[in-house]
């Protein structure tokens, strides 16, 4: 990884640098041959930001002030305004126990979603990134869920190969379909 690039807990003043790389990135933004490198499905405002910030939830990685990575990750009453989050919470209570733990709405949070900017991916951004991230919040949740669009076959793989994560479930929401994955985060992504 880049040694000029630092990652810390996302404040205020970084909403616009992350308002701009999630622009970027934004499926609806993009062409197919564009999705192909990976996208992200949710347009965050400036205010959804800020309260998300105010939980501890959001990390970016900056180089200068430019933002080149953020992860999300907060408790599903953060995210229960978009109606996906309710709705995979809803079948915890289906899933058997993740590593001997059945997840529930009070001992797992929501990670995601997680951008990187294409000129750094593959350097290993994304482990440090989500090691920032985890320390950050391991001691509140033991695990984190998170789901990934079925089509986004770049962040199925940098999530399962690159940072371990489980595939746990599978589910459509609006037409759509997804993989549910969890994640131990007990367990470091650095190796």
């Amino acid at each position: 990884m880049n040694n000029q690039i630092k990652i810390t807990a996302a404040r205020h003043p970084d909403i616009p640098a992350v308002l701009v790389l999630q622009s970027k990135y934004l499926v609806t933004n993009m062409n197919e041959e564009e999705k192909k490198k990976g996208f992200v499905t949710t347009p965050f405002t400036a205010e959804q930001l800020k309260k998300v910030i105010d939980l501890d939830g959001l990390f970016v990685a900056k180089t200068d002030e430019r933002v080149v990575g953020y992860a999300f990750g907060a408790g599903w009453d953060y995210f229960e305004q978009w109606p996906i989050f309710p709705f995979m919470t809803n079948r915890f209570i289906e899933l058997p126990p993740f590593k001997g733990i059945q997840i529930t709405g009070a001992n797992s949070f929501q990670y995601g979603p997680v951008c990187i900017d294409t000129e750094f991916r593959g350097s290993g951004l994304l482990n440090h990134l989500f090691e920032a991230m985890r320390l950050g919040l391991r001691e509140r949740f033991p695990i984190s869920v998170t789901f990934i669009n079925k089509i986004n076959e770049r962040s199925v793989q940098a999530h399962t190969r690159k940072l371990d994560w489980e595939i746990i479930d599978e589910f459509s929401f609006n037409n759509n379909h997804y993989f549910m994955l969890a994640f131990d985060m007990h367990h470091s992504v650095l190796k």
